[in-house]
């Protein structure tokens, strides 16, 4: 199997604690972080290219990621879980990946939580060369 998982989620998150100091990065979903602001980097996906498959030889895969974007701050939660997401967003521009989803999303366990789900996607071939997903 291609795993990048722990070079995207260590990429994405250098670039986010060097920026925020004291953000909480987890690579597991969670509802209610335990401290703020939070991200959730996840690999949600991971499938094989058929038309780049070869006999029981997996030469490429699409993955796509999902990343939790969690604020609380007060009067300021909307603008910092955006400022976040533009980091995110330029690690994964810069990885070669395109973002196929942005929204933000009820936090239904507290809804003093400001929350954006952000999705990644390109595929990958065996010598970890990325392709932007169509």
């Amino acid at each position: 199997m291609i795993d990048i998982e722990s070079i995207v989620f260590s990429t994405v998150a250098s670039a986010l604690r060097e920026k925020y100091d004291g953000i909480f990065v987890s690579g597991e979903f969670t509802d209610l972080p335990a401290k703020f602001p939070a991200v959730t980097i996840v690999e949600s996906d991971n499938s094989i290219v058929q038309r780049m498959r070869t006999t029981n030889i997996e030469n490429a895969v699409t993955v796509m990621y999902e990343v939790g974007i969690y604020s609380n701050t007060v009067g300021y939660k909307k603008s910092e879980a955006k400022d976040i997401l533009e980091v995110v967003d330029n690690e994964f521009a810069k990885m070669g990946f395109a973002r196929i989803l942005c929204n933000p999303v009820a936090n239904l366990s507290d809804a003093t939580i400001y929350r954006i789900v952000a999705r990644y996607q390109a595929s990958i071939d065996k010598d970890l060369w990325v392709y932007r997903a169509e």
